[in-house]
């Protein structure tokens, strides 16, 4: 790792306009060139800018701590259902609270604001979201280990470059690094897309993010300017075949603020599963997230199926959903959307391991939203 100038932002405005490249950007940019020099990036946790720098893949002439910035470590629950389209400006409705433990048993008419600074930890232990969202406490709960958890931010999650080996070799020039081919498709492959892989077969790192793209979650992007936007989380994760360069439509000048959850239906309930080798930390194989929204006679009126590291990003499971939609959740309809949802896949030579995996995930997932018992777990 190389030496680096440390500065401590005091606001968001400031922090925005020093982020004058994104980190996709500084890793594309030639260190030869005068602008290197001054090249600045923001750090929320650090721990992939950290990862990033020793393996000198990205050399930051400053980096520019967020951590000290007041506002954007709160979960805000009852934030109302007002307008949160584009050119908003400030922090979230002026009626907002903070939430507390108490929170957990307040209705279900409003929605959640979470800010980019909250740690996984935090995320998985907060009573409110367990009990209203407890896909993404679960998923919170499951990603890396209790020590990275206490210090991972939410915001630096979403965020994170992807993990593949090649991606992360100074000696391979990928695609994505830009370079003019992606290693993975001939080498190996074991823990690569199996869905969408337009030039590139990596996936999607964030657990988290699987469980906020089935919650339909926005994320809340700031400019020195005082204005903002927000964008839906599965619109502003971009794949392959858009940018094969970057992960999301962050740009320069931006910072991620916060995260809103819509409001909680008092019907939908929502469950995440993963697999991976070492279930105590390791990465997921393959994991899943459903939101599920039956009516009175037990059919299914709304519902979200969602595949992580199945894909460059958190993958739709529409076939799945279609199956299941207007139909009785029971063991036979769940097992239906298991391989409806692996429908159309594209493995490659060493992962369609996965493909059975994500069926029994997207299987078990359903029944556990619906609080359905699985016949199987007898066997």
């Amino acid at each position: 790792m190389e030496r680096f100038a440390w500065q401590q932002a005091r606001s968001v405005a400031e922090a925005a306009t020093l982020a004058k490249r994104t980190v996709a950007e500084a890793m594309l940019a030639d260190p030869a060139q005068p602008a290197a020099a001054d090249c600045v990036v923001l750090k929320a946790g650090g721990i992939d800018l950290l990862d990033l720098m020793k393996e000198r893949l990205l050399r930051p002439a400053r980096v520019v701590n967020l951590r000290e910035i007041p506002g954007l470590d709160g979960i805000t629950m009852n934030i109302g259902t007002g307008d949160t389209s584009a050119g908003n400006t400030g922090s979230g409705n002026a009626n907002a609270r903070s939430t507390s433990a108490t929170d957990a048993s307040a209705g279900d008419a409003s929605g959640v604001r979470i800010g980019a600074l909250v740690t996984l930890a935090q995320l998985a232990a907060h009573p409110a979201l367990r009990q209203r969202y407890t896909a993404l406490a679960d998923a919170a709960a499951s990603s890396a280990s209790p020590q990275i958890r206490q210090v991972a931010t939410l915001g630096g999650n979403l965020l994170q470059r992807p993990r593949c080996w090649y991606f992360r070799s100074a000696a391979h020039h990928c695609a994505r690094k830009g370079g003019d081919h992606c290693f993975a498709f001939a080498g190996e492959n074991h823990y690569h897309a199996v869905f969408g892989q337009a030039g590139c077969a990596i996936v999607h790192p964030s657990t988290v993010a699987t469980a906020l793209v089935a919650l339909d979650a926005r994320v809340e992007l700031a400019t020195a300017q005082g204005t903002s936007r927000t964008v839906k989380l599965g619109d502003f994760l971009v794949g392959p075949e858009i940018d094969i360069r970057r992960e999301t439509d962050l740009r320069a000048g931006e910072v991620l603020t916060a995260v809103l959850l819509p409001p909680a239906s008092p019907g939908a309930r929502s469950a995440f599963l993963k697999q991976a080798e070492k279930p105590s930390f390791d990465w997921s194989i393959a994991d899943v997230a459903v939101v599920l929204e039956c009516a009175s006679d037990g059919r299914c009126r709304r519902v979200a199926v969602v595949l992580g590291a199945a894909a460059p990003v958190p993958w739709r499971a529409r076939q799945a959903e279609a199956v299941l939609a207007g139909q009785m959740i029971d063991p036979v309809a769940a097992r239906a959307a298991g391989q409806a949802a692996i429908v159309g896949a594209a493995p490659l030579p060493h992962n369609a391991y996965k493909l059975p995996i994500l069926a029994a995930l997207v299987r078990r997932a359903v029944l556990q939203a619906a609080g359905t018992a699985d016949p199987e777990d007898a066997r």
